[in-house]
This record gives structure tokens, sequence and C-alpha cells, in this order.
């Protein structure tokens, strides 16, 4: 019998299965992904940042655990031999008009216990970083990069060193609760386990679905497309350059990110996938469009955000629409400089209502327990977030 199952190899369902081996090194803990490795998709897919929590609104849950998060991230990195580095970023403000946002991510970073904040004007900025633009930016020194690819393989050597498995090619089809044990129905057989674990990210509505009961969320796919800069214009980039966010829309903006192997990305925008696990605009899933057109949830968002919509999807069509949005960061960057990159997808969790959820989400009922909602900065917070779905499971056990 196993004791815990984990759905999800990603950053979340590796980091739940290792904050659980500290607290019940007894117990037999084994995590089921559907493909051949782990972190293949939002993990695998990301850009890289480490994020410091400046952003969050003080008290929410999602700012709490972030700086617990990036905490335990980093003693991992280090005691696990994983490289990252502390770059620094510079959130910039690239007209007057948006100082008092730049204003309110100060206030916010002070008060989630940041220190080093540095406000700079435009000049004071270009002395560490010339090549960037803007009116005035707040330096960030606990941001950082790391391969969050490399982080999931190490936490799934020390899962396994420590006793547990991490089943690949392991789909979960479905299950059923019996009482004191989930018989779940996988791909490669029945598993029996006594608590059930649902970190399965793009797919995490499905598999809260399957105990009966309907999610008060669904998964929305949001394709982020990157170029990356040419090794002359990367020289340029020694930082991570991001912009003052929109308040009405849920993302970051584009921003300029150095990767720890060197290169620079520029992005990502923001477009509805016509797939779940769909990283071009050539992939489709009609059966998985159809559920999101139909969804209450997406045609109000769709009539709130149809104009911003259509620039994000300008941007993916158009390489000179993705440049003149990198401009105002960095106005000496060439079209020319600008080349072909990646793309993930992202889990928007939205209500039918049409609100999308901006905070971490759990929900479950007996021995199952779902991450419905893991929004950025998952891949950073994992640990943090796995230390708080490992209480819940303790607090189930004793009940």
């Amino acid at each position: 019998m196993i004791d815990v199952m984990i759905t999800g190899a990603g950053s979340v369902g590796l980091s739940t299965a290792l904050r659980l081996q500290k607290e019940r090194p007894d117990w037999f803990v084994v995590v089921v992904d559907k493909e051949a490795r782990v972190a293949a998709h939002q993990t695998g897919h990301n850009s890289g940042v480490i994020h410091s929590g400046v952003y969050y609104e003080p008290g929410k849950t999602r700012a709490v655990i972030c700086r617990e998060g990036y905490r335990l991230l980093l003693e991992f990195c280090e005691e696990e031999s994983v490289p990252y580095k502390l770059t620094g970023k510079f959130v910039v403000a690239v007209k007057e008009s948006e100082l008092p946002g730049l204003e309110k991510i100060q206030q916010r970073g002070i008060a989630n216990g940041l220190e080093g904040l540095q406000w700079m004007s435009g000049d004071e900025m270009r002395e560490r970083s010339p090549y960037t633009g803007g009116v005035a930016a707040l330096w960030v020194p606990q941001a950082g990069i790391v391969d969050y690819a490399a982080v999931a393989r190490a936490y799934r050597a020390k899962i396994e060193r420590q006793g547990g498995e991490v089943r690949l090619n392991t789909e979960v089809l479905g299950y059923e609760w019996s009482g004191d044990h989930f018989a779940v129905q996988t791909s490669r057989g029945i598993l029996r386990a006594r608590h059930l674990i649902n970190c399965a990210g793009l797919q995490s509505d499905r598999l809260a679905a399957m105990s009966g009961k309907k999610p008060e969320v669904q998964i929305l796919p949001f394709r982020g497309e990157y170029y990356q800069l040419s090794p002359a214009a990367a020289s340029r980039v020694q930082h991570l350059i991001y912009p003052v966010p929109d308040p009405a829309f849920p993302f970051l903006g584009v921003h300029l990110t150095p990767t720890i192997d060197g290169r620079v990305e520029a992005g990502p925008n923001a477009v509805l996938a016509f797939a779940r696990e769909g990283y071009d605009n050539r992939t489709v899933n009609w059966r998985e469009l159809r559920e999101t057109i139909r969804f209450p949830g997406f045609q109000t968002l769709a009539r709130n955000y149809w104009r911003k919509g259509a620039g994000e999807l300008q941007r993916s069509f158009s390489k000179r629409a993705f440049h003149r949005s990198l401009l105002p960061l960095m106005p000496d960057l060439r079209l020319e400089e600008l080349e072909p990159g990646g793309a993930g997808v992202r889990a928007m969790a939205v209500r039918p209502s049409g609100e999308m959820v901006d905070d971490f989400l759990f929900s479950g009922t007996d021995g199952l327990i779902n991450v419905t909602n893991a929004p950025s900065p998952a891949a950073t917070a994992g640990l943090g977030i796995g230390g708080r779905v490992a209480a819940i499971v303790l607090r189930k056990e004793k009940d």
C-alpha cells in the first residue's frame, strides 16, 4: 500500500513529495506522471526566474509561500549542487504614468520582507545597466535564475534516495475512494494509496473532476512565446529586466531574462493555446478548444480583454510587433537581433464568473487534496507549497 500518491512530476508535485518525506520518513511516497520525463510541461518550459516575492499582495498565500519557497529553493540548490545565479532584477517604469505602479511594487516588497530594494532614476539605473530604457527603476537584488528542469531532476534523485519512487509513463485514468484508501486506475494498472494529491498542473481540474465533484474553476491554457537575443545583443543584458505590470492583466509583461546557460530570452506574450499542451499555434485539440470556448468564464474574459488579447495575438504572428514591445526596455535592440525561441503554456484557473484566481488554491475531501491553482511563482515556491500540502495531509491523518 502506498501511503501518499502524487500525480504530476513538476516542481509542485516533486516538492510535495520531498516535504512529506521530511515530515514522515517512514511513509512510502510515490509520484506518477503520464510523461516520459519529469518537468515535461510548465516546470520545464518557464523562464527560469527565481522570484523574490516583490509583486505579491502582503499577507496573501502567494506572498508568504513565495518567500518561504525562495529560501528553501536556494538551500536545496546549494545542498544538491544545482547551479543558480542571483542576477538581480530591474523593474522599469518606461513612462511617468507608471511611477505610481512602481512605488506600489516597492511598498509590497518592503512589506514582504525584502531587503536592499533600491529606487533609481533612469540615469542611475543606466550606470549599472547602460542599454536599458526607462525613466525610473526598482532594483531587486534577490531575484535570480535557475534551470527548473535541472531542479526537478535533483528533486527526483533525492526522493528516490530517500526510498520514494517517481513512476513515469503512468497516466491516471480514474480513482475511487473506498473509505480508507484510493484505488487509482492508471495506464499501468491499479495502484492503492491512503492519500492522493493532485498536482497535475494543466490537467489539475480534470483530475479533480474524477472524484465526482465538479471543480470550482476550469483551467484555461495560455501560451507564452519567446524570442532569444543574438549573442551580441545578449551581451548587453546582465540582469533581469521587467516592465511595471499592467494591473488589469494577470501576467508580468514582456521582459528580458538571462538564462543559466548564457542565453537571454525575450518574452513571453500571452495568447490562448488551442490545446492544453499546445506549444505552437499549429497544435489544436478540438475537444479541449470546444471546452474552452463553451466555458462561461472564458466568454467573459474574451469580452473584457478582447483589445488586450488582440495585441498579444499580433505579437504571436508578427516579429515586428514583438520587437516593438521590447524597445521601451531595450531601445537599441535591432529586429535582426531577435532569434526564434521556445514557448510554454500556463495553466490559468478561472471561475465561471470570469474571475481569474490570482492565488494558490487547494481543495479536496477525504484523502484527496487538489492543488487546483499554482500560478507563478510556483516553481520558486514549490517547497513552500509542498509544506502547505504536507501539513494538510498530516492533519487529515490525525482526524
